[in-house]
Protein backbone atom coordinates (compact mmCIF):
# COMPACT_ATOMS: atom_id res chain seq x y z
CA UNK A 1 0.00 0.00 0.00
CA UNK A 2 1.01 3.44 -0.61
CA UNK A 3 2.22 5.93 2.28
CA UNK A 4 0.22 8.47 2.89
CA UNK A 5 0.50 12.00 2.96
CA UNK A 6 1.24 14.23 5.87
CA UNK A 7 -0.03 17.98 5.75
CA UNK A 8 0.23 20.44 8.05
CA UNK A 9 -2.07 23.95 8.51
CA UNK A 10 0.45 26.19 9.77
CA UNK A 11 -0.13 29.84 10.26
CA UNK A 12 -0.11 33.68 12.19
CA UNK A 13 -2.17 33.62 15.09
CA UNK A 14 -6.02 34.26 14.23
CA UNK A 15 -5.62 32.47 10.85
CA UNK A 16 -7.85 30.27 11.28
CA UNK A 17 -5.65 26.89 11.60
CA UNK A 18 -8.56 24.37 13.29
CA UNK A 19 -11.11 25.79 11.10
CA UNK A 20 -9.32 25.03 8.31
CA UNK A 21 -8.03 22.27 9.20
CA UNK A 22 -11.20 20.81 10.10
CA UNK A 23 -13.09 21.72 7.10
CA UNK A 24 -10.36 19.86 4.60
CA UNK A 25 -11.02 17.16 5.98
CA UNK A 26 -14.76 17.31 5.48
CA UNK A 27 -14.02 18.52 1.96
CA UNK A 28 -11.61 15.70 1.03
CA UNK A 29 -13.87 13.01 2.78
CA UNK A 30 -16.53 14.49 0.43
CA UNK A 31 -14.21 13.70 -2.57
CA UNK A 32 -14.02 10.14 -1.24
CA UNK A 33 -10.09 10.83 0.11
CA UNK A 34 -9.26 8.57 3.08
CA UNK A 35 -8.27 11.39 5.69
CA UNK A 36 -7.47 12.24 10.01
CA UNK A 37 -6.75 15.09 11.75
CA UNK A 38 -4.72 15.95 14.41
CA UNK A 39 -3.78 18.70 16.60
CA UNK A 40 -0.26 20.00 18.29
CA UNK A 41 0.34 20.21 20.89
CA UNK A 42 -2.33 17.68 21.96
CA UNK A 43 -3.95 18.62 24.71
CA UNK A 44 -5.54 15.30 26.17
CA UNK A 45 -2.29 13.82 26.32
CA UNK A 46 -0.05 13.61 29.37
CA UNK A 47 2.36 15.76 27.30
CA UNK A 48 0.17 18.27 26.06
CA UNK A 49 -1.37 19.13 29.62
CA UNK A 50 2.01 19.66 30.52
CA UNK A 51 2.44 22.55 27.50
CA UNK A 52 -1.28 23.37 28.26
CA UNK A 53 -0.78 23.80 32.11
CA UNK A 54 2.56 24.61 33.60
CA UNK A 55 3.89 25.88 29.94
CA UNK A 56 1.67 28.17 28.37
CA UNK A 57 -0.81 28.61 31.75
CA UNK A 58 -4.03 28.64 29.50
CA UNK A 59 -7.18 30.56 31.71
CA UNK A 60 -8.81 27.32 32.04
CA UNK A 61 -5.61 25.76 33.62
CA UNK A 62 -4.29 29.37 35.38
CA UNK A 63 -0.64 27.89 36.31
CA UNK A 64 2.21 28.52 34.66
CA UNK A 65 5.16 27.34 36.45
CA UNK A 66 7.64 30.01 34.86
CA UNK A 67 7.44 33.32 36.29
CA UNK A 68 9.32 35.14 33.11
CA UNK A 69 6.15 33.72 30.87
CA UNK A 70 6.53 30.86 28.22
CA UNK A 71 7.85 33.27 25.52
CA UNK A 72 10.65 34.12 27.82
CA UNK A 73 11.82 30.57 28.13
CA UNK A 74 14.82 29.67 26.57
CA UNK A 75 13.57 28.32 22.95
CA UNK A 76 15.62 25.09 23.30
CA UNK A 77 14.19 24.32 26.84
CA UNK A 78 10.65 25.14 25.27
CA UNK A 79 11.36 23.13 22.32
CA UNK A 80 12.08 19.99 23.96
CA UNK A 81 8.20 19.92 25.73
CA UNK A 82 6.44 20.23 22.03
CA UNK A 83 9.00 17.60 20.82
CA UNK A 84 8.31 15.26 23.63
CA UNK A 85 4.48 15.73 22.24
CA UNK A 86 5.17 14.83 19.07
CA UNK A 87 7.02 12.14 19.86
CA UNK A 88 4.51 11.11 22.47
CA UNK A 89 1.94 10.96 19.75
CA UNK A 90 3.07 10.38 16.39
CA UNK A 91 2.61 6.25 16.73
CA UNK A 92 -1.38 7.22 15.85
CA UNK A 93 -0.36 9.30 12.88
CA UNK A 94 2.46 7.33 11.64
CA UNK A 95 0.22 4.06 11.33
CA UNK A 96 -2.96 6.46 9.74
CA UNK A 97 0.02 7.24 7.00
CA UNK A 98 0.99 3.49 6.90
CA UNK A 99 -2.74 3.01 6.05
CA UNK A 100 -2.45 5.47 3.07
CA UNK A 101 -4.44 8.38 4.46
CA UNK A 102 -4.03 11.97 4.32
CA UNK A 103 -3.19 13.00 7.43
CA UNK A 104 -3.55 16.71 8.41
CA UNK A 105 -2.30 18.23 11.60
CA UNK A 106 -3.20 21.37 13.12
CA UNK A 107 0.29 22.54 13.59
CA UNK A 108 2.87 20.39 13.87
CA UNK A 109 7.17 21.02 13.94
CA UNK A 110 6.81 24.32 12.09
CA UNK A 111 5.11 25.74 15.02
CA UNK A 112 8.27 25.62 17.11
CA UNK A 113 10.48 26.73 14.09
CA UNK A 114 8.02 29.68 14.25
CA UNK A 115 7.42 30.52 17.90
CA UNK A 116 10.87 29.72 18.98
CA UNK A 117 13.01 30.66 16.46
CA UNK A 118 11.28 33.96 17.10
CA UNK A 119 12.83 34.60 20.02
CA UNK A 120 16.37 35.06 18.39
CA UNK A 121 17.04 38.70 17.09
CA UNK A 122 20.44 37.79 15.15
CA UNK A 123 19.42 36.54 11.37
CA UNK A 124 22.46 34.17 11.54
CA UNK A 125 21.68 32.87 15.19
CA UNK A 126 18.09 32.34 14.19
CA UNK A 127 19.03 30.40 11.21
CA UNK A 128 21.16 28.33 13.58
CA UNK A 129 18.49 27.59 15.80
CA UNK A 130 15.90 26.43 12.55
CA UNK A 131 18.90 23.63 11.90
CA UNK A 132 18.54 22.90 15.61
CA UNK A 133 15.04 22.09 15.75
CA UNK A 134 15.04 20.31 12.42
CA UNK A 135 17.50 18.03 13.56
CA UNK A 136 15.86 17.33 16.81
CA UNK A 137 12.46 16.95 15.42
CA UNK A 138 13.42 14.72 12.71
CA UNK A 139 16.91 13.26 12.47
CA UNK A 140 16.87 12.77 16.36
CA UNK A 141 13.25 11.58 17.69
CA UNK A 142 12.29 10.14 13.87
CA UNK A 143 9.37 12.27 13.31
CA UNK A 144 8.18 12.14 9.91
CA UNK A 145 9.06 15.41 7.41
CA UNK A 146 5.66 16.92 6.22
CA UNK A 147 4.91 16.32 2.50
CA UNK A 148 2.83 19.68 2.21
CA UNK A 149 3.14 22.92 4.84
CA UNK A 150 0.19 25.30 3.92
CA UNK A 151 1.27 28.68 5.82
CA UNK A 152 -2.05 30.88 6.74
CA UNK A 153 -1.41 34.66 6.88
CA UNK A 154 -2.72 37.04 8.64
CA UNK A 155 -0.89 39.69 9.17
CA UNK A 156 -0.85 40.97 13.17
CA UNK A 157 -2.59 44.38 12.66
CA UNK A 158 -5.69 42.17 11.57
CA UNK A 159 -4.88 39.33 14.14
CA UNK A 160 -5.49 41.93 17.08
CA UNK A 161 -8.82 42.79 15.82
CA UNK A 162 -9.51 39.77 15.30
CA UNK A 163 -8.28 38.16 19.36
CA UNK A 164 -10.85 40.94 20.47
CA UNK A 165 -13.46 38.42 20.37
CA UNK A 166 -11.85 35.33 21.81
CA UNK A 167 -13.17 34.63 25.40
CA UNK A 168 -9.69 33.08 26.61
CA UNK A 169 -5.88 33.98 25.69
CA UNK A 170 -2.96 32.07 27.42
CA UNK A 171 -0.04 33.77 28.33
CA UNK A 172 1.90 33.48 25.04
CA UNK A 173 -1.32 34.65 22.81
CA UNK A 174 -1.16 37.79 25.13
CA UNK A 175 2.48 38.40 24.20
CA UNK A 176 2.19 41.18 21.14
CA UNK A 177 5.77 41.51 20.14
CA UNK A 178 6.95 37.82 20.76
CA UNK A 179 3.51 37.55 18.00
CA UNK A 180 4.75 39.64 15.97
CA UNK A 181 8.44 38.40 15.68
CA UNK A 182 6.70 35.03 14.98
CA UNK A 183 5.23 36.79 12.06
CA UNK A 184 8.33 37.54 10.97
CA UNK A 185 10.32 34.12 11.87
CA UNK A 186 7.11 32.18 9.93
CA UNK A 187 7.38 34.57 6.94
CA UNK A 188 11.25 33.84 6.34
CA UNK A 189 10.28 30.36 6.91
CA UNK A 190 7.81 30.25 3.97
CA UNK A 191 11.13 30.89 1.77
CA UNK A 192 13.56 28.68 3.62
CA UNK A 193 11.20 25.70 3.77
CA UNK A 194 9.15 25.95 0.39
CA UNK A 195 5.97 26.28 2.36
CA UNK A 196 2.80 27.34 0.39
CA UNK A 197 1.52 30.81 1.00
CA UNK A 198 -2.06 31.97 1.49
CA UNK A 199 -2.56 35.48 1.94
CA UNK A 200 -5.88 35.63 4.15
CA UNK A 201 -6.58 39.28 3.44
CA UNK A 202 -7.65 40.38 0.09
CA UNK A 203 -8.53 43.89 0.02
CA UNK A 204 -8.10 45.02 3.12
CA UNK A 205 -10.58 42.84 4.06
CA UNK A 206 -9.98 39.16 5.73
CA UNK A 207 -11.18 36.43 3.17
CA UNK A 208 -14.29 33.85 3.63
CA UNK A 209 -13.62 30.68 5.32
CA UNK A 210 -14.56 28.59 2.47
CA UNK A 211 -12.45 31.03 -0.28
CA UNK A 212 -9.28 29.55 2.17
CA UNK A 213 -10.27 26.28 2.12
CA UNK A 214 -10.81 26.02 -1.52
CA UNK A 215 -7.27 27.32 -2.62
CA UNK A 216 -6.47 24.61 0.12
CA UNK A 217 -7.72 21.85 -1.33
CA UNK A 218 -6.50 23.22 -4.75
CA UNK A 219 -3.02 22.97 -3.76
CA UNK A 220 -3.31 19.67 -1.67
CA UNK A 221 -5.09 17.78 -5.08
CA UNK A 222 -2.05 19.23 -7.64
CA UNK A 223 0.48 18.18 -5.55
Amino acid sequence: MERGKLIVIEGTDCSGKETQSKLLIENLKKQGYKCVMFGFPNYDSPTGKIIGGPFLGKEEINECYFEEGPTKVDPKVSCLYYTADFKYNIKEVNDYLDKGYYVILDRYVTSSLGHQGSKISDKDERFQMYQWIDKLNYWLMGLPKPDITIFLHVPFAYAKELKKNRASLDKAEKDEEHLKNAERAYLELVGLYNWKYINCIKDDELRTIPDINQEIMNIILSS
